[in-house]
């Protein structure tokens, strides 16, 4: 295994390398477009070590790790769309450059190619990949329609909450690094592990990025802070500190999830106090430790050796390391 820079200037170099731009061009530039954006390309870099982890050269399981990270701009083209969005990555989404068909279509023909990527492989190492893939994608389907509907309700659960971010979120990194686990051929025991291991990290991951939208640093949190809050999103914060607010606390907070006025400001800072009276904030903090520390006791039932489990755990320490 080598640091995580390596594998990240391979998928890097290997991105910029594949060859989209055919025709008919209204179909493949917006493709070309959404995967030129870059972002931090943690999926497929997942992939790579994932495959080195099992003793396996890591650009083997290059095709597996492309699918991976063309299925989730897939997934972003869509999203972006039933968002409304402008913005992705400080550029303007394929829908707003082209328009809302270019969009649909596009994301379609990326999840085709997703697909295309496991022909590389032999029938085996294909029908484990492509079995994973399938599952994987029905699970984000699944998630996105959970995170529409929660929208719309106010009885939401914390249970029903961390189902949401583990199909929408978590269960692609699971299956990152299980895809470089069957490319390496390891144990299914392995394979099963490390996409648990993966799993609670997207879990941790996905709840560390609910905490920081409302208490993150704007000058290393990459978007913007509170966000969640101007849209009235139920996050875990919310949700905690609706269990926890004293009647009083629970109207006003119900108060300002059901207004959107034009300077957001006083909004957010009132809801940051609630978050922080009612106990919500150091609740989140918790079960973003929980579900870290869930992930390293899971990487030491791993056949690999401990210099490898140390690695991935420096690796986990690392993504879980951003300003809180």
């Amino acid at each position: 295994m080598y640091a995580i820079s390596h594998y990240q200037d391979i998928v890097l170099n290997h991105f910029q390398s594949l060859v989209l731009k055919k025709e008919p061009s209204n179909l493949y530039e917006p493709i070309w477009y959404i995967l030129s954006l870059g972002g931090k390309r943690l999926r497929p870099v997942l992939t790579l070590m994932a495959s080195e982890v099992f003793d396996t050269d890591c650009k083997k399981a290059l095709a597996a790790a492309t699918a991976v990270e063309v299925f989730h701009n897939f997934s972003l083209i869509h999203d972006d769309i039933m968002d409304d969005a402008p913005l992705r990555r400080g550029n303007e989404t394929v829908h707003e450059k082209w328009d809302i068909n270019t969009g649909i279509l596009s994301g379609d023909a990326m999840l085709i190619l997703a697909y295309q990527y496991f022909e590389e492989y032999e029938p085996s190492i294909f029908r484990e990949l492509a079995k994973l893939f399938s599952k994987t994608a029905l699970e984000v389907c699944e998630g996105q329609q959970y995170d529409v509907d929660f929208e719309t309700r106010d009885d939401v659960t914390i249970s029903e909450y961390l189902k949401m971010i583990e199909y929408k979120t978590a269960v692609l990194v699971g299956a990152a690094m299980k895809m470089g686990a069957i490319v390496a051929q390891t144990s299914e025991e392995n394979a099963n592990l490390i996409y648990d291991f993966g799993l609670n990290l997207g879990l941790a991951f996905q709840l560390q990025d609910d905490y920081l939208d409302a208490f993150g640093d704007p000058k290393t949190f990459g978007k913007q802070v509170g966000g969640d809050i101007i849209e009235n999103k139920k996050t875990y914060l919310y949700l905690k500190a609706v269990e926890f607010a004293s009647e009083e606390s629970r109207k006003q907070l119900t108060h300002l999830f059901s207004i959107q006025p034009d300077d957001n400001t006083s909004k957010i800072d009132s809801v940051k106090e609630i978050f922080d009276s009612t106990g919500a904030s150091e609740a989140t903090k918790k079960a973003i430790k929980e579900y870290t520390l869930k992930a390293f006791e899971i990487l030491q039932k791993l056949d690999i050796s401990d210099d490898k489990k140390d690695k991935l755990q420096s690796f986990g320490e690392n993504l879980m390391g951003r300003k809180v």
